[in-house]
């Protein structure tokens, strides 16, 4: 299920971007990025609309994706 991110308060929506940021383990080349730079293109991806927050009812969790991925996701869930 898609999670608006603007239903969540800010306090929330930071905490979930920060979990996701740091479990995340994506590597950034040889320059470093500040944890605040990660959460903030993170966030703006949000409101682009290229990821979205998703709820898994299966596993009672909440996660981040790319919106493209989720797309493909459920297609392949529809076939």
């Amino acid at each position: 299920m898609i999670i608006p991110y603007q239903s969540l308060p800010e306090e929330t929506l930071m905490a979930v971007i920060e979990a996701f940021v740091l479990q995340e383990g994506t590597e950034y080349g040889a320059d470093d990025v500040s944890l605040a730079e990660k959460i903030a293109a993170v966030k703006q991806q949000l409101i682009n609309k290229t990821a979205i927050l998703v709820f898994s009812d299966l596993h009672q969790t909440v996660n981040i994706l790319p919106a493209d991925q989720f797309q493909q996701l459920s297609e392949t869930d529809l076939n």
